[in-house]
């Protein structure tokens, strides 16, 4: 029989079997909530789920045992999703703006150069990774192996890899995010210059 009370009683006392008990019962739920708000993108409501018992995790000590978790996790997530989709909308505005100020010539040679970049940047933050995350996020995003492949390959649970990935993942975009200020007045001036 499930207790809420006393798993999240668990939890904020840093309990792992707590976590996962909380992690199977509610991760489905939060699933279908997130994908009903974001029109069914499955990837975006698989990574928000992720993040969403990551940031969990991260502020266990703050839960209140007495007030619904379903909830809790449902305004981190709705958040989470907030947040994403503004990223993509400054992303594109920064895009644009640099297709406007783009000078008629072929560009090919410039975007590989960019690209080349951005996939060097990514291998010295994956290098920053500690050696286990590391080598799961190379064998996800690199050899493109499935979780269950690289929970049999590391002899580890696929809710490991999952977390794992996930970790890597926030990682990587809060170095990206370092920059994020300088996107957002580059939107800005594109809001202003259309």
């Amino acid at each position: 029989m499930f207790d809420e009370v006393k798993e999240l009683h668990a939890l904020k006392g840093g309990s792992d079997k707590a976590f996962e008990t909380i992690y199977r019962r509610y991760s489905g739920k939060l699933y279908n909530f997130i994908m009903t708000i974001s029109r069914g993108d499955t990837y975006m409501a698989e990574e928000i789920v992720q993040s969403t018992f990551i940031k969990l995790w991260e502020v266990r000590e703050q839960i209140e045992p007495e007030r619904s978790i379903l909830s809790y996790l449902s305004t981190i997530a709705k958040n989470m999703l907030m947040n994403k989709y503004q990223r993509q909308t400054v992303e594109f505005l920064y895009q644009q703006l640099l297709l406007k100020e783009q000078p008629a010539y072929d560009t090919a040679t410039e975007k590989e150069t960019d690209r080349k970049w951005l996939e060097d940047y990514v291998d010295e933050l994956i290098e920053q990774l500690p050696p286990s995350r590391k080598k799961i996020f190379i064998l996800s995003r690199k050899k493109e192996l499935s979780t269950k492949e690289i929970a049999e390959i590391m002899q580890i649970s696929v809710s490991t890899v999952e977390t794992q990935l996930s970790l890597a993942t926030k990682f990587i975009r809060k170095q990206f995010e370092k920059n994020y200020d300088k996107l957002f007045l580059l939107s800005m001036l594109f809001i202003n210059l259309t």
